[in-house]
């Protein structure tokens, strides 16, 4: 026994045993190339297709296949997929595997469920599939050489191994004969690929009600069609000062596109037409009572007024009745139903208060819009019949009365119910439009458009571009002498010189100051 025998029995993990023995870091590249180069192929694969089996077989060697692969491969090349070697349809061995209320491949004689480490065999003659546990305990052991679900006779011969976990190399895709060969054709692998642009190629089963149903749709489905939105050019009225922002958005989310110069947002056709409005509009509406006269303030209120001219010019107001009339408060109309409920703005939509504070409804006369709360305005309005500044902020003043007060006065009159609707109907026969701003601003705007238009294109043939001059011959400089400085023109230079030298003497003379002999005090010149 030496003296040092228990030296490296530390109190501690050093350094090499941690690497080499408890832990750490381990040289394991073979092993990685290995688990590279092995691709294990599930029990329940097809080995010919990859994929879950419907109908499996296996060859006489445990491979397993699905029957609806096989028997056209077979046919073709007649042999083995996975080994290569010569194999006909006649081998092939069916197989009956039992399965759990899951749906899980399991013995039937233990009921344990298989898994990639269970060592799983089949009876030649039968087909049937068993863990090699049952048949040792059942078969082999008591000399038992009877199928334990049918009773027919084998021999150990007849036992099949469908999956050893100790030798797995059978499973390895890397290694198939129909992988390393690709021996599929062109038009093969054309026609898979058409294929799975179908999505039911990745459905393996299905009922008869679903095949009826995909059957149905294929026959009534009409593919949405997606709509281009046509994007708006810019012109030089309907450019904005600032950008769309896309250049941003498109750095800062994974949901745009990357766009890498800045565009200038358009301006909205109706925008670009409420600049050019400068002046009211005027319009007469006829009741049955008469006629009243109506200023718009287009430029205060361009929604409103544009609303209510156009629905006067269309008819929309044409033999409504005024449903609502409340003495020294309001008369309201603009609903073609009558109810109060009805009625919609010319884009369909409501649309937004356009509240100015230097309006009000501070005297009898004045035009608003009716709404149902704010941004809720469509077609009702309401003429006041006396002050009502309470309203003010809540609804959109976009004109006043300046004629027909006798109208207005005789409409007040009216008897009404209970719910403020008159006993005998006022009705709108129709409307007359004096003057439409907005009608004039579409005009301003095509005009201006159409004046660009000619103006770039006149200057587009005004622009004419010349070629350049063809240089046949490089001028040489003219020499006024020999040696150094042979091309300088020294009496010109010295002239030259002599001139700036004169000039600076006239500019840099200094004029004495004249000492005047006045003093303080002496008023002569005055």
């Amino acid at each position: 026994m030496g003296t040092r025998q228990h030296q490296k029995d530390k109190l501690y993990l050093t350094t090499t045993e941690w690497k080499e023995t408890y832990g750490g870091h381990k040289d394991d590249t073979g092993r990685r190339m290995q688990r590279a180069l092995f691709k294990r192929l599930p029990i329940t694969h097809c080995s010919l297709s990859l994929l879950p089996f419907e109908d499996p077989v296996c060859s006489q060697d445990g491979i397993i296949f699905d029957l609806t692969q096989i028997i056209p491969y077979l046919k073709k090349y007649g042999v083995n997929p996975v080994t290569g070697k010569k194999m006909a349809a006649k081998e092939l061995i069916h197989l009956k595997f039992d399965k759990d209320s899951d749906g899980n491949f399991r013995c039937p004689v233990t009921f344990r469920v298989f898994t990639p480490t269970s060592h799983i065999v089949t009876i030649c003659q039968t087909g049937n599939v068993y863990s090699l546990e049952a048949i040792e305990e059942l078969n082999l052991k008591p000399g038992h050489l009877k199928d334990l679900l049918t009773d027919e006779p084998f021999q150990r011969k007849d036992i099949i191994v469908l999956q050893d976990p100790n030798h797995l190399e059978k499973f390895n895709i890397e290694q198939f004969h129909h992988i390393k060969l690709d021996l599929k054709t062109k038009s093969e692998i054309k026609a898979e690929k058409k294929a799975m642009k179908d999505p039911k190629f990745y459905i393996r089963r299905m009922n008869n009600e679903t095949k009826e149903i995909l059957k149905k749709l294929e026959k009534e489905y009409i593919p949405t069609k997606i709509e281009q939105i046509e994007e708006e050019t810019v012109d030089e009225l309907n450019a904005a000062h600032y950008s769309q922002g896309r250049v941003a958005a498109g750095l800062t989310s994974t949901t745009m596109e990357p766009i890498t110069y800045q565009k200038a947002a358009i301006l909205d056709a109706d925008t670009v037409k409420y600049a050019r409005v400068n002046k009211n509009g005027y319009v007469r509406i006829l009741t049955n009572y008469g006629a009243i006269n109506l200023e718009l303030f287009c430029k205060d209120a361009p929604r409103a007024c544009e609303n209510f001219i156009k629905h006067c010019k269309n008819g929309y107001y044409n033999k409504t009745k005024f449903h609502r009339i409340i003495r020294n408060f309001i008369m309201q109309g603009g609903d073609p139903t009558g109810t109060g409920k009805g009625g919609d703005s010319i884009w369909g939509k409501p649309f937004k208060d356009e509240v100015i504070s230097s309006l009000s409804h501070d005297q009898r006369g004045i035009l608003s819009m009716a709404n149902q709360g704010t941004d809720t305005n469509k077609s009702q309005f309401f003429i006041t019949f006396r002050s009502c500044s309470y309203l003010d902020g809540k609804h959109t003043i976009f004109g006043r009365v300046v004629g027909g007060t006798e109208t207005l006065n005789a409409i007040e009159k009216i008897e009404t119910d209970e719910s403020s609707r008159p006993i005998i109907d006022v009705i709108f026969l129709n409307a007359e439009i004096f003057v439409d701003p907005f009608e004039e601003a579409e005009i301003a705007v095509e005009k201006e458009r159409e004046n660009i238009r000619l103006a770039k294109t006149n200057q587009e043939s005004e622009t004419v571009v010349s070629a350049p001059a063809v240089i046949t011959q490089i001028p040489k400089p003219k020499k006024y002498g020999s040696g150094v400085g042979k091309y300088i023109n020294l009496p010109e230079v010295t002239a030259a010189t002599k001139r700036t030298a004169n000039d600076i003497a006239e500019f840099g003379t200094v004029k004495k100051t004249v000492q005047s002999n006045r003093i303080f005090g002496d008023f002569p010149s005055w």
